[in-house]
């Protein structure tokens, strides 16, 4: 076993995974997991900067990983960043303040990696399987992009394009510096053509209706998952590898896009970071499965983290 840490930090959430693998079994044994919303990604869409109360809140939760890291003794971190760092004009402030607080550098990774890594993740457990048809369609959902990855054994072809919960909130669903409370009809329309025009740009290199099974990763789709199982608190173990139907998942979209940002609050599995942004990300879930027409997604717990884990392991 090789205990090793992995952060991976994006648009909208920074999440930390300590862990003992060992490659030669494919098993990861979790010592610590954790997720902490700190929306990296405010406002990069609009500035193409990352703003200071942004990076304030990111490095704060840099510091508490740190001290878990530590306690663990963890052998080896890496420290991978995505959507939201990429797009910034001042990543550069933000890649010397990981340095100085965890001493390693933040690797800026392309959407291509990103998607190798989510695929990794959260296929490596399904391998095997005899009750899940291949080729996989892995779709991570994230704040800022949405990466596409079509595979069995290995990633046959992968895009990423800027379409995630918090840039279409951002740029559809906010007036004025605040979130339409509900949105308009014509919000919504927009908002599901720029979707479907990000659908288009990943068909032209993914083979999206080839995939026999969607695996869906990431607090969107999670969150998703929980409102459908009926969850009291998220559980992350009873939403990990359960499959949500098509119709559930549009019944649940269409009701979060009509519903306040306080009927939103109320759902007991919603985290009060993704009251603002799951509508938009629910939105981008319904649309993909529409697109391909998946009847289901298995939503899987395991996604770019575990990857990250398994190519330092």
């Amino acid at each position: 076993m090789t205990r090793v840490a992995a952060i991976d930090c994006g648009t909208n959430s920074i999440r930390l995974l300590v862990a003992d693998c060992d490659p030669e079994t494919g098993e990861l044994v979790d010592l610590d997991r954790r997720m902490t919303i700190v929306r990296l990604g405010q406002g990069v869409d609009r500035t193409g900067r990352l703003a200071p109360e942004a990076l304030e809140r990111t490095f704060a939760a840099c510091r508490e990983y740190a001290a878990v890291v530590k306690e663990h003794g963890a052998e080896r971190l890496r420290f991978v960043a995505t959507s939201a760092s990429r797009d910034a004009e001042n990543r550069d402030e933000f890649v010397r303040g990981v340095l100085d607080i965890l001493g390693v550098e933040p690797e800026v990774i392309s959407g291509d990696q990103e998607a190798e890594f989510s695929f990794t993740g959260a296929t490596k457990e399904l391998k095997g399987s005899d009750h899940l048809d291949r080729p996989y369609l892995v779709v991570d959902i994230g704040g800022g992009s949405t990466e596409f990855v079509v595979g069995d054994d290995r990633v046959r072809a992968a895009r990423s394009v800027d379409v995630g919960c918090v840039r279409m909130t951002e740029r559809h669903l906010v007036v004025d510096g605040k979130v339409t409370d509900p949105p308009t009809a014509e919000q919504v329309a927009a908002m599901r053509a720029d979707i479907e025009a990000a659908l288009d740009l990943a068909e032209e290199t993914v083979p999206l209706r080839e995939a026999r099974t969607l695996v869906g990763l990431a607090g969107s789709v999670t969150t998703v998952a929980a409102i459908a199982l009926g969850l009291d608190e998220y559980d992350s173990a009873r939403i990990h590898h359960s499959r949500i139907g098509r119709d559930r998942v549009k019944g649940i979209s269409d009701a979060l896009l009509k519903a306040t940002h306080e009927q939103r609050a109320a759902v007991p599995s919603m985290h009060p970071g993704r009251v603002d942004v799951i509508a938009a990300g629910a939105l981008v879930l319904l649309s993909i499965m529409e697109r391909i027409g998946a009847g289901e997604v298995v939503v899987s717990e395991h996604d770019i983290l575990d990857g990250i884990a398994w190519s330092i392991a």
